[in-house]
């Protein structure tokens, strides 16, 4: 499996994918009619035995995770539980689509972020697609014309940004706790169990958590949790330490594309002409910064350029393992 997630135009296609996925969650949370705390504690709770599950067969095969990429992990969940919260009160005031933009200013954050604390200077084509990418949200925001959708759009932006804030901590964090190359389930579970319980905390303090939600609504949450948390986000967890966080941020903004896409065949939400300018210019954005680069690329130069205390755990994944590929068919 080691080879075949050496290749990086496979790894893009695995972020693609995930992506794809999690575009859904919007959509899900709104057709449960969840309030905005019940739908991010059960988003992970219900995921939870899945990737528990997949977590324990990573650690009977390769041994217990170091506690120092755990704690990473957990730090990841709590970034993870406010962008939820955050995030779900957005979708309440301006609907799913936009608010999904709106939380993807982690598109210009991210790789600016990645390169301050990283070292990972992002290259020209993906630094040519930023400024792109970014008027492409704006346009879809509708900030630039009267009549936005929503109830109260005005303090949904204000979540959704916030969300946005959040977000980019969760995926550095989440990204950096995966240094270990060999495994995808062990992070995800981490930050999710501990996502569940900051969420269920949150919430109580907020006032509108439903510890027992009824059907259909919870019927909708659990296909929310295991399409975007668990399917979703194992596929963006493999290819989050695999790939320069710029070019998986540009990557990630296929979620709001598609949000807005499935927000207004699904919930009626009608996006306007300068709306629909927007999505063209955000996938013109990602198709050039996630073209490929030339061949068949090896990832090792890309793995090896973590910081120095990830760059040993790392290069010795590499060694031990992805040089062995050819005898480990997992």
């Amino acid at each position: 499996m080691e080879r075949w997630l050496s290749d990086e135009r496979l790894v893009r296609v695995s972020a693609l994918l995930g992506a794809v996925a999690i575009a859904f969650s919007s959509i899900l949370v709104r057709l449960s009619h969840a309030s905005p705390s019940t739908a991010a504690i059960f988003r992970c709770a219900f995921a939870l035995p899945v990737l528990g599950l997949l977590a324990w067969l990573e650690d009977r095969r390769f041994g217990a995770r170091p506690w120092a990429e755990r704690r990473v992990a957990i730090g990841a969940g709590v970034f993870f539980a406010a962008d939820l919260i955050l995030w779900h009160h957005s979708i309440v005031d301006v609907g799913a689509g936009l608010a999904t933009v709106l939380a993807n200013v982690q598109v210009v954050l991210v790789p600016l972020v990645a390169w301050a604390v990283l070292a990972e200077r992002p290259g020209r084509r993906v630094i040519a697609a930023l400024p792109i990418a970014l008027c492409g949200v704006v346009l879809i925001s509708g900030v630039l014309h009267h009549g936005a959708y929503g109830r109260a759009p005005g303090r949904g932006a204000l979540f959704g940004l916030g969300a946005g804030v959040a977000y980019v901590g969760f995926l550095l964090l989440l990204r950096r706790s995966g240094s270990d190359l060999r495994r995808v389930a062990g992070p995800l579970f981490d930050a999710t169990a501990t996502g569940a319980a900051a969420t269920v905390l949150a919430g109580l303090i907020i006032g509108d958590a439903d510890l027992l939600p009824s059907w259909p609504g919870v019927g909708w949450l659990i296909v929310l949790a295991l399409s975007s948390q668990v399917i979703g986000w194992l596929l963006i967890t493999v290819s989050l330490p695999r790939l320069p966080a710029a070019i998986t941020s540009l990557t990630l903004t296929v979620q709001p594309v598609g949000s807005v896409a499935l927000a207004a065949l699904i919930l009626g939400e009608a996006p306007s002409a300068l709306q629909l300018v927007g999505v063209a210019v955000v996938l013109g954005a990602v198709i050039t910064a996630t073209a490929p680069l030339g061949g068949s690329r090896r990832l090792s130069e890309q793995v090896l350029r973590f910081r120095t205390d990830e760059r040993r755990r790392a290069g010795s994944v590499l060694r031990r393992d992805v040089a062995a590929g050819a005898t480990d068919q997992d």
